[in-house]
């Protein structure tokens, strides 16, 4: 069989690539060409284009790039149709994906899913177009099943979240190594995850890094992002006690005690590594108004919205100041809390269906093509 698979980021890269192997076991006949990275093109397959040249973020820059974008998304439709698959799977970057989907659908090619759109959080409109140009919906998040089925009459694929196969296959970090190797002292490491993007990194260093001087028998690592040079990231190593290792967060994580860390995947990644966290984030005045009104969750963490609970402290705006974060942070390294705190993660990865999201996701798309 024919399968073509669009993944636009680094994280459907490395999703993309777990879902490729599976097929691989499924179908020993499998035919793959990708859009994805260097994670998915390792696994064999046919790489057409790489997302380090999709990634376009922000109204300014999307606009500033829209003839790319729109020249990209007529060469995706001519190179389908040269291909001709059994089937195109999208893997989240919905606003490429849902463009090419209702191309697709109305070409009867068949659509399918996976890691949906985060419609429940907003864009709760989407759903109309999911239900019109998708033929299967595979969903990561036990919740999500409820939010498609029940309030949208959608059915949908449970197959558990695919972080657990990513984090489960992975080689174990050599700790004494690491630590050598990116001249880390020997005190427990408290990790420090701020985002990505400049400007969400420097406000969030700015003040994740103000209760250095409170730990002193703790080293923060700052987890840097692939997107970023360390060149930035040297104005926030001002003392001994802030160290910084680049795009090698699931390492730090493995050998981590506590983590202050922004919303978003990370916070999600950190609780499967069981790692205790304390949430952070603080953005422009007017981004969080207009957040506060379109977004109605009563949690910003994956975690705590999985478990429906405030299992992790969130400081979000005001509340993320030095005082606060001192304080949670405090909490974090005392045993009886860090216990609580790790029983519940144990919850959390059942909750998600354990290992073998990749492998179920396969199996359900072969069975749906042959």
């Amino acid at each position: 069989m024919k399968y073509y698979i669009i993944a636009g980021e680094a994280s459907g890269d490395l999703h993309g690539s777990n879902l490729m192997r599976a097929l691989y076991q499924e179908d020993t006949n499998a035919d793959i060409r990708f859009w994805g990275g260097d994670l998915m093109r390792e696994v064999g397959g046919t790489l057409v284009k790489h997302y380090r040249d999709l990634a376009f973020m922000g109204f300014a820059e999307v606009v500033m790039n829209l003839k790319t974008i729109l020249n990209n998304i007529k060469f995706c439709k001519n190179d389908i149709e040269k291909f001709n698959p059994d089937v195109i799977i999208f893997i989240d970057y919905p606003g490429f994906n849902m463009r090419i989907a209702r191309w697709a659908k109305q070409k009867g090619i068949k659509t399918h899913y996976y890691i949906a759109p985060q419609i429940w959080a907003w864009k709760e409109n989407r759903i109309k177009a999911i239900k019109r140009d998708f033929d299967k919906l595979f969903v990561i998040l036990p919740f999500e099943k409820d939010f498609f089925e029940v309030k949208h009459n959608f059915p949908v694929d449970f197959v558990g979240h695919p972080l657990i196969d990513a984090i489960h296959n992975r080689k174990k970090t050599d700790e004494i190594q690491f630590k050598k190797e990116n001249n880390l002292d020997e005190k427990p490491i408290i990790a420090l995850l701020p985002g990505s993007r400049k400007q969400e990194i420097s406000k969030m260093l700015s003040v994740m890094l103000s209760v250095v001087n409170d730990f002193t028998d703790y080293q923060f690592v700052i987890a840097g992002a692939p997107s970023q040079e360390f060149e930035f990231y040297k104005q926030f190593l001002t003392t001994q006690n802030v160290k910084f290792v680049s795009n090698k967060t699931y390492d730090l994580l493995s050998i981590s005690t506590a983590a202050l860390v922004t919303s978003g995947t990370a916070t999600l990644e950190t609780a499967l590594f069981k790692v205790p966290e304390v949430v952070c984030y603080k953005g422009n005045w007017i981004s969080y108004q207009i957040a506060k009104r379109i977004i109605t969750l009563k949690y910003i963490s994956l975690v705590n919205l999985i478990m429906d609970k405030q299992v992790v402290t969130e400081l979000i705006q005001d509340d993320c100041n030095p005082k606060r974060i001192k304080e949670e942070l405090a909490k974090l390294l005392e045993i009886d809390h860090r216990n609580h705190v790790l029983a519940e993660y144990d919850i959390l990865e059942s909750k998600l269906g354990g290992i073998g999201a990749s492998q179920k996701t396969a199996q359900l798309i072969v069975k749906e093509i042959l």
